[in-house]
């Protein structure tokens, strides 16, 4: 038996793919201690983990807990790009002093033989890097590391290869690292200094890359190709939900069983305060299509009038109830929601640029699973063009179920937990056989 300690920023789309993987860990006889937010907590303990709360670091799992300053200072900032590294400042960066602090009190009762964080969890590493156990990153986000192949993350490019295309990316690394990332990596190492850490020669976004094992949640065909991948990435295919057995069925569901093509708009977790930027104008572009609309909104108050009569709503519904009866999923590229789509062979419209939206919906045009509208707010005539385009071919369903094939022939709990497994044993870097 060996013990995991799992540190997980306390969001939904970090925490929730980590879910199976830990089920499995416990199944195995792992002993599994959990460190993420409060509202996660029936959830951790439902994987038969240990629930360790935030101490050090406010907790932003419940708004509450995120000081007044820091809201009126981000909502102060004029751009999304300004905001996003207000974010990665202080609920990323700030915050992992508190974690790093947590984590050493954790192990002092509980002497953790690996350490298992998400790519976005800063804590593990810096712990680590103070003597404590070695660790592993768990990508639940489009595949960030830098490559001569491909183009900076976040700026949603397309990969290329060829000369030219290298000398591309090489120009636009060299100045996504030196001159973007420059003040943010200054910044990390400022609050490295504040613990008594050096600076780090890696860049801000590498921070997150374990160089033990970076288990990548999707299959290759998603992917861009690398031919200078780090040999301790794997690919593990993804994590689906288990069906949720209390979940109770809105008086409408029988409507998903009929013959009209099933529409499903959802802007997953964050943001989803802004129900018009998506959900409304799908509601409106298809009003008067013979489809069924079903829109997710997370709690949200959906800005219209009425609805129409092709539209259901609802606050939430796990994927894996939903999903089988869906035909096309329209999203603003939440990398999970898309992941949950293209394991049920459902293609997709992505609308999304904001956090790591833009590269997630890269991928889906490059792939072939569906249409980037390249934009976070479309209009509706733009949703209804690429709907009516995917259900008047058979070319997107047709790549996205085999993206579904592939997905299936890997049992992700299992095959993360494998890899985990050699990690304790060999405390040694996990490389690929091939």
């Amino acid at each position: 038996m060996a013990r995991f300690l799992i540190g997980t920023t306390p969001i939904f789309g970090h925490v929730n793919p980590t879910l199976p993987i830990v089920h499995k860990l416990v199944e195995r006889g792992h002993e599994v201690w959990w460190y993420t937010g409060e509202v996660f907590k029936s959830r951790v303990e439902a994987t038969g983990a240990r629930y360790v709360p935030m101490v050090s670091a406010f907790d932003y799992s419940d708004l509450k807990n995120v000081p007044k300053h820091l809201e009126e200072e981000r909502e102060a900032l004029p751009s999304e790009s300004a905001k996003l590294v207000f974010d990665f400042k202080h609920f990323l960066l700030d915050l992992t002093v508190g974690h790093v602090k947590d984590f050493q009190e954790i192990l002092r009762q509980f002497p953790a033989d690996v350490l298992l964080s998400d790519c976005a969890f800063l804590g593990a590493s810096w712990v680590h890097e103070k003597g404590g156990p070695i660790w592993a990153t768990l990508g639940v986000t489009a595949l960030f590391i830098s490559s001569c192949d491909t183009a900076p993350h976040i700026l949603g490019l397309q990969p290329d290869s060829s000369a030219l295309g290298r000398l591309r990316n090489n120009i636009l690394n060299w100045v996504y690292k030196r001159v973007l990332l420059r003040n943010l990596t200054r910044y990390m190492n400022s609050v490295r200094t504040s613990i008594g850490l050096p600076p780090t020669q890696k860049d801000f976004v590498s921070a997150g890359v374990s160089p033990f094992l970076y288990l990548q949640q999707t299959i290759p065909a998603f992917e861009y190709p690398r031919s200078d991948l780090p040999p301790q990435v794997h690919f593990i295919g993804t994590s689906l939900a288990k069906p949720s057995a209390d979940f109770t069925f809105p008086s409408w569901w029988e409507d998903l069983k009929g013959d009209k093509p099933v529409i499903l708009v959802t802007q997953g977790t964050l943001p989803n305060d802004k129900t018009d930027s998506l959900i409304v104008p799908t509601i409106e572009a298809l009003a008067n299509e013979d489809v069924l609309v079903v829109a997710t909104t997370g709690g949200q108050r959906i800005k219209l009038d009425r609805y129409p009569a092709n539209t259901r709503i609802k606050d939430y519904i796990p994927y894996s109830h939903l999903m089988p009866h869906v035909d096309i999923v329209v999203t603003n590229g939440g990398y999970n929601g898309v992941q949950e789509a293209l394991a049920h062979g459902i293609p997709v419209v992505t609308a999304g640029t904001t956090e790591d939206k833009s590269e997630t919906c890269a991928r889906v045009q490059w792939s072939g699973v569906g249409i980037n509208l390249k934009i976070d707010n479309p209009t509706p005539k733009q949703i209804k063009d690429a709907v009516k385009k995917i259900l008047a071919t058979s070319d997107y369903r047709q790549k996205a179920q085999l993206f579904q094939a592939e997905i299936a022939s890997y049992d992700t709990p299992i095959l993360a937990a494998t890899l985990l497994e050699q990690l304790v044993a060999t405390q040694q870097p996990v490389l690929r056989e091939h």
